[in-house]
């Protein structure tokens, strides 16, 4: 489609200095759709590994309690967990990925998991509280990653539609205004050619 402009040489000019920078942006554009493709595509496969690792670990420390409620009762099982002085908070600062702020989440942990005494009460809970430790600060490791592959597949997005935009249809456009401007002007300049030659022939035959 032409783009509304007078057919001018300095319209020419303009248009000629906005290709060369459309086509530029449309290359950063892309290099840019390439990399956030490679970082999303390397972060999925780490959050596929973590995510199957978490559901077992997580299956692991379910049965764990279970065996810990069979071996103590269930009322002796919530009273030791209920005793629990372990406190966490999550911190979070941002890091820029190509122009994307994903977040790092950060785990501060005061107190301890097992505040009771060991002597009567499951060695299974013990071990099902340390595992469960752990497990937090994987958990809280895929989180960061999940929310980042989010955020990088909105830029992936946004990114995509901005080459496509520049792709099919400035680029396009300004390539065709450029061509009806020229020709515009080659005609111009053919029938100035041709009223010159029949001002000449007039002059001469008087």
């Amino acid at each position: 489609m032409l783009l509304d402009v007078n057919p001018t040489r300095m319209e020419l000019t303009r248009l000629r200095k906005r290709l060369t920078l459309a086509r530029r942006g449309h290359k950063l554009l892309k290099d840019k759709r390439d990399e956030l493709m490679r970082q999303w595509l390397g972060i999925i496969e780490e959050v596929r590994e973590l995510r199957f690792s978490i559901e077992k670990e997580f299956q692991s420390i379910v049965e764990r309690f279970m065996l810990a409620r069979a071996s103590a009762g269930s009322h002796q099982t919530e009273q030791e967990l209920l005793m629990s002085s372990k406190n966490v908070s999550v911190s979070v600062r941002k890091r820029n990925i190509m122009s994307v702020y994903v977040p790092e989440y950060t785990m501060e942990i005061s107190g301890d998991i097992i505040p009771y005494g060991y002597v009567n009460t499951s060695g299974e809970m013990d071990i099902a509280l340390k595992s469960f430790e752990k497990f937090l600060g994987n958990l809280l490791r895929l989180a960061e990653r999940e929310k980042m592959l989010q955020l990088l597949a909105m830029e992936i997005e946004e990114t995509r539609r901005r080459v496509n935009a520049l792709e099919y249809k400035l680029i396009p456009d300004i390539v065709e205004t450029i061509k009806f401007i020229t020709m515009k002007l080659d005609e111009n300049e053919r029938s100035n050619m041709v009223r010159l030659m029949r001002v000449k022939e007039i002059i001469r035959n008087r």
